[in-house]
């Protein structure tokens, strides 16, 4: 009697264990998102190979309008991306087209960096899906700034959102990529 009372003992802990642990997400069955605004390609180079190192769902951040050259030309006050910098409420309309946006639990935002912070339609795009109690992690591509300046800004804006300190990743390779992947962890 008492040997199958200690079976059945023993039964009703591991099927309690196997309960809790059904009710806990592993790192396999974590949904990562790679989205990415790039104007020239630049970015979109460094997000591709995040997606692969990450094994996450590669996503553009569109513009309904694309950029041209000229509106991409810094030097001219009157160019669509110095105005929309000028006026940090800007939110430039993107293509809302990214499907079950709830279902990732990390998201990378990559972006080039705009007047030393991310241009004006990646706040559009946190806005338009929110991402609260997500893990979201940028990276960027610049010709000579930091992406410290963005990482504070969005922080301080989004505080609903599990931000991880980002980084600039100009010319990374895919080892590159990983180790720093891996370092977040």
């Amino acid at each position: 009697m008492k040997k199958i009372i200690l079976v059945i003992s023993i039964m009703a802990i591991a099927l309690t264990a196997c309960g809790q642990n059904n009710n806990k997400k592993t790192n396999k069955d974590m949904k990562t998102l790679v989205a990415y605004f790039s104007a020239t390609g630049t970015t979109e180079a460094v997000a591709k190979d995040l997606a692969s190192v990450t094994g996450g769902t590669l996503y553009e951040i569109k513009p309904e309008v694309k950029y041209t050259k000229e509106d991409l030309d810094w030097t001219v006050k009157t160019s669509r991306s110095t105005v929309e910098m000028q006026d940090r409420n800007s939110r430039p309309a993107i293509i809302k087209d990214l499907k079950n946006a709830d279902s990732y639990d990390t998201v990378y935002i990559g972006f080039p960096v705009w007047w030393y912070t991310a241009p004006t339609i990646i706040n559009t795009f946190i806005e338009a899906y929110g991402f609260k109690g997500k893990t979201v992690i940028f990276f960027a591509t610049s010709g000579g700034s930091s992406i410290d300046k963005a990482n504070d800004e969005f922080k301080a804006k989004y505080p609903d959102i599990k931000w991880k300190a980002g980084k600039t990743l100009n010319q990374a390779s895919k080892a590159d990529i990983k180790s720093w992947v891996d370092s977040l962890k």
